[in-house]
Order: C-alpha cells, then sequence, then structure tokens
C-alpha cells in the first residue's frame, strides 16, 4: 500500500512539473532521440517456440482511446504497459460482410484465423445472421486457438470483464449465427435445434475441456438468480427462464470425469483458490462485472481484471506443455457504448495493470504476449489543448464561442446528442457548466443514434516474446491466429510427434547405412 501510494504521487508530481515546465529544451529530445535509436538497434528477435501464449483484448480500444488513456493515466510523456513491447503492427478491422464490424466477427477473425458475418461467431461466412441451419453445417463451424492449444496439450483459459457469453470470448468456444443467444430466451422457437451459447460452454468441446474461466454471466447459465443494487440483472442481455443450472451442470461433468474443481463468486475465494485444480469457473456477477472504480473490493466484491488475470496464469503454468490464456477488457467498449469518455479510459488504464501485473510474475522468453483490439470507436481527440492540461477539459471554439470537450463522439445516444433550438437557432450547451471530469458525463455526440457505434479504422496489434517480430506491417486481422499458431506450434503448424520421431528414426537409419558404406 506504501509504495503504491509512492507510485501516486510521483504521477501527480510528475504531471504537475510537466504542466508548470513543458517545454524541453533541444538536448532533451536528442539525448531521447538517441536513447530511442540505441534501444531500436539492440532488439534482437526471439525465433524460439512459445510454450505459452496470451492474447489480451482490449474490446472497443482504437488508437485514439490508447492515446487519450494514456494522458489520462500516465501524462503524455508516460507509457501504458504494453507500449514499450518490440513489435507492432496494424489490423484491418472489417468483417465479411460489413466494412464496420461488431465484436464477435472481429473475435472470430482474432481466434479462428477467418472472417466472418455481423453478428455471428465462430462460423464462416457462409453463415448469415440467424441462420441456424447453416450454422449446424460441420463444415461451417470453425475451430479456435482454444482447440488447438487443446489438441496439443495446452491447458486453456479465459478471463473477462463482460458475461462469459458475450460476444468476445463467445468466438472460443461456440458456433452461432446470432450474437445474442447467449441463453434459451433469446433463441426463437423456429431455431430451437440450435444451442444457445451458455450451453456450448458448458456442454460441447472445447468449451467443458477450457480450464479457466472467469467473469461475469451468471443469468445466462442459472435461473432464478436474484436482483440487487450490488449485483444487478443486465436488462441489455438474455436472461434465461427454463429453470436451467449451468453452474451446477459444468460441477457434474467434472465430478463425471474425475477431475478435480472450483466454483469461485467473490473477491475472497478468488484470493484463497487452490492452485492445484484442475478446472476453475469463476462467475461473479449476474451480468457484466462492476467497472472498476464502482466495484466493491471488499471480500464479497467482484475482482479487478488484473486480480483474475494474475489467478489465471498460475493456475494454468502447472501444465509442462504450457497454456493459451485470452484477457478481455471488455467495459472499455461498454463505457465507450454509453458515450462515457472517463470511464472507457479509466478502464484501459485498469487493462494496462493487468498487463504490467502478467509481465511481472511470466517469462517472456517463453511466453508470446499480444496486446491487440477486436476494433475501434467512434471517439475522436481534438482542438488544441495545452500541454499538462486533462483530456476531459474544455476548450473554446472559436466560431460560435461555445466551449467543447477535447474528446467528441461521432455518433451517440440522447444524452450525447446535445443539440437544442434557441430562437430557430440550433446550439450547442456549454460543457463548463457540468463536471466534464465526471465519471457520468456524457460527450457531445454529432449525430444521434441508439448509443454510441463502433469505428472502422484500424487497430494496432502489440507482441513480445518469441515469434513477435513476425508483427511488423498491416496485416488482415485473421493473422493474429496464425502467427500464435506458429509461435506454439499448435492448430496448422503442430508438429505431428509420430511424424516427427519416424523421421529422426529414418535419419538415423540412413546414417547408419551411409557409416556402413564408408567402412
Amino acid at each position: 500500500m506504501f509504495s503504491a501510494r509512492l507510485i501516486v504521487v510521483y504521477v501527480l508530481v510528475t504531471n504537475i512539473n510537466q504542466a508548470e515546465n513543458f517545454k524541453e529544451d533541444q538536448s532533451h529530445w536528442k539525448k531521447l532521440g538517441e536513447q530511442e535509436l540505441k534501444e531500436a538497434l539492440s532488439k534482437r528477435p526471439i525465433e524460439d517456440v512459445a510454450k505459452n501464449v496470451i492474447l489480451f483484448i482490449g474490446d472497443g480500444m482504437g488508437l485514439t482511446t490508447i492515446t487519450s488513456s494514456r494522458i489520462y493515466g500516465k501524462g503524455e510523456t508516460g507509457h501504458l504497459a504494453w507500449e514499450k513491447f518490440n513489435n507492432i503492427g496494424v489490423l484491418k478491422t472489417y468483417s465479411a460482410d460489413k466494412l464496420v464490424p461488431d465484436s464477435c466477427s472481429t473475435a472470430t477473425a482474432l481466434f479462428c484465423g477467418v472472417k466472418a458475418n455481423h453478428k455471428t461467431s465462430g462460423v464462416d461466412a457462409t453463415v448469415e445472421t440467424d441462420d441456424c441451419e447453416a450454422s449446424l453445417k460441420p463444415e461451417a463451424r470453425l475451430e479456435s486457438l482454444v482447440t488447438w492449444a487443446q489438441k496439443a496439450g495446452k491447458s486453456t483459459g479465459f478471463v473477462t470483464t463482460t458475461r462469459v457469453t458475450h460476444a468476445t470470448p463467445s468466438a472460443l468456444y461456440a458456433h452461432v449465427p446470432n450474437r445474442k443467444w447467449e441463453c434459451e430466451s433469446t433463441v426463437p422457437p423456429s431455431s430451437s435445434e440450435c444451442k444457445d451459447i451458455a450451453r456450448q460452454l458448458i456442454e460441447d468441446a472445447p468449451g467443458k475441456y477450457i480450464n479457466v474461466i472467469m467473469g461475469g454471466g451468471r443469468q445466462c447459465l442459472q435461473s432464478g438468480v436474484n436482483d440487487s443494487e450490488a449485483d444487478p440483472i443486465d436488462t441489455w442481455s438474455c436472461y434465461s427462464k427454463d429453470g436451467r443450472n449451468l453452474i451446477e451442470d459444468w460441477k457434474g461433468d467434472k465430478a463425471n470425469r474425475m477431475t478435480s474443481y472450483q466454483v469461485i463468486t467473490n473477491n475472497l475465494e478468488l484470493e484463497n483458490l487452490d492452485h492445484l485444480t484442475e478446472y476453475t469457473l469463476g462467475i461473479f456477477a449476474n451480468g457484466h462485472l462492476k467497472l472498476d472504480h464502482a466495484r466493491d473490493r471488499g471480500p464479497n466484491g467482484m475482482p479487478s481484471l488484473t486480480n483474475m488475470t494474475e489467478k489465471a496464469i498460475r493456475l494454468l503454468s502447472k501444465n509442462s506443455n504450457g497454456f493459451f490464456l485470452m484477457v478481455e477488457g471488455g467495459m472499455i467498449d461498454f463505457s465507450h457504448h454509453r458515450g462515457h469518455a472517463r470511464q472507457a479510459l479509466d478502464e484501459t488504464v485498469a487493462f494496462s495493470d493487468a498487463i504490467e501485473k502478467t509481465l511481472e510474475i511470466i517469462d517472456t522468453s517463453e511466453t508470446l504476449v499480444v496486446v491487440t483490439s477486436d476494433h475501434s470507436h467512434s471517439m475522436v481527440f481534438t482542438g488544441y489543448p495545452d500541454r499538462g492540461s486533462s483530456v476531459l477539459n474544455s476548450i473554446p471554439s472559436a466560431m460560435d464561442q461555445v466551449p467543447y470537450t477535447s474528446l467528441l463522439y461521432g455518433t451517440g445516444g440522447p444524452n450525447n446528442y446535445q443539440f437544442q433550438v434557441e430562437n430557430g437557432t440550433v446550439i450547442r450547451p456549454d460543457p463548463t457548466k457540468e463536471d466534464t471530469t465526471s465519471f457520468s458525463y456524457s460527450q457531445q455526440a454529432v449525430v444521434l443514434t441508439d448509443e454510441v457505434t463502433h469505428s472502422g479504422t484500424d487497430v494496432l496489434v502489440y507482441a513480445k516474446g518469441p515469434m513477435a517480430h513476425l508483427f511488423n506491417s498491416v496485416h488482415e486481422q485473421t493473422y493474429v491466429a496464425y502467427v500464435i499458431c506458429y509461435a506454439a506450434k499448435i492448430g496448422p503448424h503442430q508438429v505431428n510427434k509420430s511424424t516427427t520421431v519416424g523421421f529422426y528414426m529414418f535419419v538415423s537409419v540412413v546414417g547408419v547405412f551411409i557409416c556402413i558404406i564408408n567402412i
């Protein structure tokens, strides 16, 4: 606690100093330039096989979000945890049928290496939205990084601040023509032969073989959950009504297979979990987890992304064959959709904290760490704010004399669309009359929609560890899956052990034969 306070004080003092004396002289930039050049020249690729892979997804974390979050949390000269990684690439995020994608089609690209249609998950582009029949065809169903890692004998897991049945994680284990089919209540009667996402996670491969699952979504897994202020029902999601208890079914499957398992539900249970247990299911909320700034940090509260990630790594690390872990900072996207910029920035910093902790406890000589986003958002960072100022502040407009915030949205819901007519003239409200630094403040938007919509701009991918240097250009989003497979020797690049043994036996026999001839 003492060291954490020192860090906070240091950041505050640093930001104050920057604000007071931010015009660095020539020698500063020359020294910095030479230092960065020296670091760049000393970089050497790691070409060994990646025993472990950790894929971090900042949902909705476009470059504008990263830049703004860096300034918000670290100051303009600071860095988020991944910004010093040796290798950076650019990913094109369009889906099979949309220039601006959603989270499940992009997750399918990232995890399965194939682009999918809007709102579909774990299936190829022959499956249109809501087409249950097409999604049942074996040839349309895609294998994911989880399946490939399991076939290679690795442990697998995923951690998310959203529901475990939500769009991004669903592409790891499910095959559905509609991302909203998280539980039976949203599956149309005409499509009853299709399993909902929750059942696929608990009942089918590869879901039931995933060693670590942590996030929210109790209301999709279990009927009859209680609504409370501490853990509200998620009205944006489905709510199971068929009397199911898939958590008990999950426990029953592990008991039948005579393997160890544990179910955890709060901070205290997470802190005290058994690291030797083979299967861990952590369900901490009815819907999504609470935002990091708002969560209950007490024993009965919900954990942070950092807490869950650290525990997941320790649980998975006991496998001598290594592991694959996906970690999603899902509430970045959630906050943007509702037009609350500070919430999104704060969740991005929390995402960075989880990566920083990860780098402390892993060996990057044997672990490939990839950080990217599924898509961007329509938030822009504009105007000419002064160095050392907050990205949440307002700046004056030279035209209508009404201030505006440095962060704005292209589209937004009613709380963001703030134009009004006075005396026949359209005007904007003055944001300086509100607290623009509040977590609940809604930045102004240009176009009225039901919520802030995604952006179609490219996203960055950052990598550190074995084969990280393969991210080096503008890539299709599907490329991520192939780099991971190549680095870890799984999926399309898994080495067939029997073939390898046969090859070396053949080489040995030939060698002996040659020796005999020479004699």
